[in-house]
């Protein structure tokens, strides 16, 4: 392994679990346990667990708008009701995306906000020194997380924390004492099922994980998997789907911008709703069981109109699926388009988001 590869707690685990373990954001994390396409179709019928200990997390406590915390992202922090989420951006100057995040709002003076792991130094330094006052605090050593995803998700988490779990509905989250420590469980995930997030000292992730992974209805499962559900249900992945050189507008999400806030970037956007895009976000299905990879070209009628993003073979559609960026005249539902990298061709067409609308989700 590359020493310089940083490593979960869970390292030993996924080890004797004898994971394909690969660099991804800095880490050396698990890909896949018995398989991609196995795993994928025990999430999307019970319970998978993944190790999300990668991912960064932050701690902001002071008055949201004299601190400054509020002008911080694209969406307001203060509305947030104590005990519920939000998701948005970080953006720069030019409207481009730093990062996509989720702030959660633990308390009246109190957010934690869930970065990207590749992200998350750059997110620190760019956050702090937009803020003007609190006390902002990179805890991301001292966090663990597991996401524990599928239908079963629920019932395998009351059986092993109590009934009250239940009670969580969609993006609010509740904090009690597992293994004599205080966790938040959220009601989010990145797989289109029902699920969890739960976040606990990092010292007692692994005791959480031996725990899940008792009941048989559980079962590990890698980033392999969790890129297909991803994107399956069309969810975006940083630094593949959007990046500092795209923007919310571009990627169809605006959605998660409030122009009547003040935040950095919005003049950018502002010129941009104006103006008009110069390219737009689109998913595609292809007519075959070939995968598109990030990087193909996207052709319409001989021409090369846009690049793949991300792709990848849908089990549950039985087809090559993808996202990408193309002008935005031919983002319309029914364009046809060919895919082109080296001897590969595909034929594809633009289609709606999301691929896959049977997952239990909201369950």
């Amino acid at each position: 392994m590359d020493e310089q590869l940083k490593q979960t707690p869970l390292c030993g685990r996924h080890e004797a679990l004898k994971a394909l373990m690969a660099p991804f954001g800095g880490w050396n994390m698990p890909i896949q346990y018995e398989g991609i396409i196995a795993e994928h179709a025990w999430c999307r019928a019970k319970a998978s667990l993944f190790d999300i200990c990668h991912m960064g997390e932050f701690l902001f406590e002071g008055d949201f708008a004299a601190g400054g915390l509020e002008d911080v992202f694209t969406f307001s922090v203060a509305t947030i009701p104590v005990g519920r989420s939000r998701y948005g951006f970080l953006l720069n100057e030019s409207g481009g995306i730093i990062d996509d995040l989720i702030v959660f709002r633990l308390a009246p003076d109190k957010a934690m906000i869930v970065v990207n792991a590749a992200t998350a130094p750059r997110d620190f330094a760019v956050i702090g020194a937009r803020l003007k006052g609190g006390a902002f605090t990179d805890i991301s050593a001292a966090t663990g997380k597991l996401d524990i995803q599928g239908p079963l998700s629920r019932d395998v988490m009351a059986a092993a924390f109590g009934a009250g779990i239940a009670a969580i509905p969609y993006f609010r989250f509740t904090t009690m004492n597992l293994f004599g420590v205080e966790a938040i469980v959220s009601r989010t995930g990145y797989t289109g099922e029902l699920g969890y997030e739960i976040f606990i000292p990092s010292d007692k992730v692994v005791e959480l994980w031996d725990q899940l992974l008792l009941d048989e209805r559980v079962k590990p499962a890698g980033l392999g998997a969790r890129d297909v559900l991803r994107l399956e249900v069309g969810y975006s992945l940083y630094g593949s789907d959007i990046d500092e050189a795209t923007t919310p507008l571009e990627a169809g999400l605006e959605g998660f911008v409030d122009l009547s806030k003040n935040f950095v970037g919005k003049e950018a956007l502002l010129r941009q709703k104006e103006q008009g895009v110069a390219r737009r976000k689109v998913a595609f299905e292809v007519n075959s069981r070939r995968s598109p990879r990030h990087h193909y070209e996207l052709c319409f009628s001989g021409e090369g109109v846009g690049t793949v993003t991300s792709g990848v073979f849908s089990p549950m559609l039985g087809c090559g699926i993808g996202l990408g960026f193309v002008r935005p005249d031919l983002a319309t539902i029914g364009t046809p388009l060919t895919i082109i990298h080296e001897r590969v061709s595909m034929e594809a067409t633009v289609c709606e988001l999301p691929f896959y609308r049977g997952g239990s989700l909201r369950s």
